[in-house]
């Protein structure tokens, strides 16, 4: 199942439209970049590889960084730190996708948070009372959408609060509700077929279908 995370499982342009991220920045995020002769590393991976293929355990660590950049509005440049921290203390290039952090893991977090000096709008947990932690809001958006299976993320939620998933064993990892393509789901509404008549030819519920456009119509937008 481990894997799994090794899967080159998209394009970067692909990867960025499911994440609905600019493809500059997932490719910042994975390459590093250069500007005004400055090299900035990537906040994925280790070391740029010059691939343009992303696989499922970077799909799943950008989605986690997605949180910062979509709802916090900060810099990612300072988790480069404390995710090599994690990479070298876990033993694996996608400690974020794997459920040890989360799950078993929160005073190594809390730990790595203070040995790269992360400022606390970046943090993942904040120390409450003598051992106890509190997960902060990129915590909670990612465990809302991550699916863990066997220690590893095997499914991703695009949508916290919709039952359609993006698992890399269906569809090609694209999104799905029951295993039946959003996308197929939405070329036949397009076509004209009503809620109930798609429900019934696919042996869903209504609320499956209205999910699956809703998630369409999200993924569609500008």
């Amino acid at each position: 199942m481990s894997n799994l995370l090794e899967r080159e499982q998209y394009t970067i342009a692909e990867a960025a439209a499911l994440l609905k991220v600019a493809r500059n920045t997932l490719h910042y995020w994975l390459e590093g970049s250069k500007r005004d002769h400055k090299t900035y590393p990537p906040v994925i991976r280790q070391t740029p590889t010059g691939k343009n293929t992303v696989t499922w355990g970077e799909f799943v660590e950008a989605g986690f960084l997605c949180g910062y950049r979509r709802d916090l509005k900060v810099s990612l440049g300072e988790l480069r730190n404390f995710i090599t921290i994690l990479q070298k203390r876990l033993g694996t290039p996608y400690p974020l996708a794997t459920q040890q952090p989360w799950v078993f893991g929160q005073k190594l977090v809390l730990e790595a948070q203070q040995q790269a000096g992360l400022p606390e709008a970046l943090w993942l947990y904040e120390p409450v009372g003598g051992q106890g932690v509190l997960p902060l809001q990129p915590t909670e958006a990612f465990l809302k959408r991550a699916v863990f299976e066997n220690d590893i993320v095997a499914r991703w939620r695009p949508l916290p609060d919709k039952p359609v998933f993006i698992d890399p064993e269906l569809r090609f990892g694209k999104p799905s509700i029951k295993g039946i393509s959003t996308q197929v789901l939405w070329e036949y509404s397009v076509d004209g077929y009503s809620t109930e008549e798609i429900a019934s030819d696919f042996a869903l519920t209504i609320t499956d279908v209205r999910s699956a456009l809703d998630y369409e119509s999200y993924a569609q937008a500008a």
